[in-house]
């Protein structure tokens, strides 16, 4: 686990790699082909750098060193303050999913069975456009692999030994 201030210096080292290059998270993530959200993820050490996407984010952001690419390549300690939910953005997009997730839950259920969204494969990304009455809208799009709930059978539970039945 990387230590709280350390990780912090990683993040502000990678975000001034970021800001050296005068691009956006948006404009990193066309150069390499990722989402803005896992660009953003990566810069924040909430994801692991792929031997593959390493070149191409070395060609996006010139400034990141040996030393920061090695570490993005790293598993990393995926954490979050306990106090970011008060930040005014964040605390909108957690009162949007409590408000519709009773709907949204429904929905899944009723189109896919009884099951969830899985968050780890998954992917993110927000976008801007323009609404009908011409004002600027976000769109957070959330994109995850569908996991059906299990019976759960003992016959197909491999960590337990074979039980005799008389």
């Amino acid at each position: 686990m990387e230590e709280s201030s350390a990780r912090a210096e990683v993040v502000r080292s990678l975000m001034d790699a970021k800001a050296e290059s005068g691009k956006s998270f948006s404009d990193v993530a066309a150069e390499t082909g990722l989402t803005n959200v896992y660009v953003a993820q990566l810069l924040r050490r909430q994801a692991q750098l792929k031997p593959d996407t390493a070149p191409k984010l070395r060609a996006a952001l010139p400034a990141l060193t040996d030393d920061l690419v090695n570490l993005m390549m790293q598993p990393p300690f995926r954490s979050y303050h306990p106090d970011i939910v008060h930040e005014p953005a964040i605390y909108r997009l957690n009162e949007a999913v409590m408000h519709f997730g009773e709907s949204i839950k429904e929905i899944i259920n009723e189109e896919f069975g009884d099951g969830i969204m899985s968050a780890i494969d998954f992917y993110c990304s927000v976008d801007k456009v323009q609404g009908a009455d011409g004002k600027d809208r976000v769109v957070v799009t959330f994109d995850g692999k569908y996991l059906p709930y299990t019976e759960q059978k003992s016959e197909h539970m491999m960590s337990r030994p074979a039980r005799k039945t008389s």
